[in-house]
C-alpha cells in the first residue's frame, strides 16, 4: 500500500499539480482543515509543528474541506490569504477536496481505508482529523479533531526516528 500514497496526485492551493512521490522519504501529516470551524485555532499548532519539525523531515499537507457544516466556504484565494494573515501557515496547503462520499479524493480514500476511526468507521468524522504516515508511506495512525497537533510530537518523533 506505501507505494499506492506516492501515486497519488493533489493539487496545491495555487493549482500546481503535484505527485505524493515528491516526499517520499518525509513523515507525513494529513489534515482536513476549515476555516470557520470552532477547531480553526489548530492551524497554530500544525504551524508550529511544521516549524519545529521540517527540518527532520515532516511535511504537514492541509486539504480544506467544505463538508462539515459548511464552515470552508471561501475559494482557494481566500482560504489561502486567511491561512496566511491569520495563522502564519507555511506548510502546504491544497485545493478544496471531498473527504467522504462518492465525490472522496483518492488520498483521503487510501488513509481512511488504512487507518480507520473509532469502532472501525471509515469516514471522516469532522475537520482537523489528522493521519499521520511514515517515511515509507505507510499510513501508521489516524487522530481525531479534537485532539491538538501539540499532542501529536511524540507520535511524529517516533515516526521520523524511523528509516525509510
Amino acid at each position: 500500500m506505501s507505494d499506492a500514497l506516492f501515486d497519488i496526485e493533489v493539487d496545491a492551493i495555487d493549482g500546481e499539480r503535484v505527485r505524493l512521490e515528491k516526499y517520499r522519504g518525509k513523515v507525513l501529516l494529513v489534515v482536513n482543515t476549515a476555516s470557520r470551524c470552532g477547531l480553526t485555532p489548530q492551524y497554530r499548532g500544525l504551524e508550529t509543528l511544521h516549524e519545529d519539525l521540517e527540518g527532520e523531515g515532516l511535511v504537514i499537507l492541509g486539504f480544506p474541506c467544505n463538508q462539515f457544516a459548511g464552515q470552508e466556504p471561501e475559494d482557494e484565494e481566500a482560504i489561502g490569504a486567511f491561512c496566511d494573515l491569520e495563522y502564519g501557515v507555511r506548510f502546504p496547503m491544497h485545493r478544496k477536496i471531498e473527504v467522504n462520499g462518492p465525490g472522496t479524493h483518492p488520498l483521503f480514500a487510501l488513509l481512511k481505508e488504512a487507518a480507520p476511526g473509532i469502532l472501525g468507521s471509515r469516514s471522516v468524522k469532522w475537520n482537523f482529523t489528522k493521519f499521520l504516515v511514515g517515511r515509507d508511506g505507510e499510513v501508521l495512525e489516524r487522530f481525531a479533531p479534537k485532539e491538538k497537533p501539540e499532542a501529536l510530537v511524540g507520535a511524529i518523533r517516533e515516526a521520523l526516528a524511523k528509516d525509510a
